[in-house]
């Protein structure tokens, strides 16, 4: 899968593990670059959902579009989609098998 970044700081920080470690510590840096080379060796999101430990998942309410793999609880790495227009089902549900680009918008406690 293609990955991308919301922002230049946030695709810094993800692609340097010395930055990571000084902001998140050294065990949510390893769990952060462990979900971003799953979410990139993915052929697509669809491959996500068989791996037991990211528990990807689709967020709603102000979150709706978005979708977030576990860190260190309660942290969550989130992204979105990157296609336009969105792969869809008829159902109108996101189709994961169908979405081979996202883009990384932010590491955060949303609870």
């Amino acid at each position: 899968m293609e990955i991308g970044f919301s922002k230049a700081k946030l695709a810094k920080l993800c692609n340097s593990e010395s930055k990571l470690r000084g902001e998140y510590g050294p065990r949510m840096a390893l769990l952060i670059q462990l979900r971003l080379i799953e979410l990139h060796d993915a052929e697509d999101l669809s491959v996500m959902r068989s791996l037991p430990g990211p528990r990807c998942h689709e967020l709603t309410q102000d979150r709706d579009g978005q979708l977030a793999v576990d860190l260190v609880h309660p942290y969550r790495l989130i992204f979105r989609p990157d296609h336009d227009p969105l792969p869809l089902k008829d159902d109108g549900g996101l189709d994961w098998s169908q979405v081979t680009r996202i883009e990384i918008v932010e590491i955060t406690d949303y609870h």
